[in-house]
């Protein structure tokens, strides 16, 4: 399936800062509200349902057994006709 990118913002951030907009995000979630992004001339609103797909990633790329990128990304997916996500095991963040 061809994939539409329909915002894009990639920046250096204190650990901080990005706490905030993760805690916006899951304020969002929790009370229902849209998610608006919003980074230059670029904006987009999305409203998720109340049950999606989310999707956690920890990654390392880079020559095996050299110092390489670590990056752990965390995705939320739905299906805008309204259908339910995949089911997955338990997710536990410590």
């Amino acid at each position: 399936m061809p994939e539409e990118t329909l915002f894009k913002s990639e920046s250096t951030q204190d650990r901080e800062e990005i706490a905030s907009y993760l805690r916006k995000v899951a304020d969002n979630l929790e009370t229902g509200k849209s998610l608006t992004l919003r980074a230059g001339d670029q904006t987009v609103t999305m409203d998720p349902p109340p049950r999606l797909t989310f999707e956690v990633k920890a990654e390392r790329e880079g020559p095996t057994g050299s110092p390489g990128e670590l990056s752990v990304e965390f995705e939320l997916e739905w299906d805008e006709d309204g259908g339910d996500g995949e089911s997955g095991g338990s997710l536990e963040i410590e």
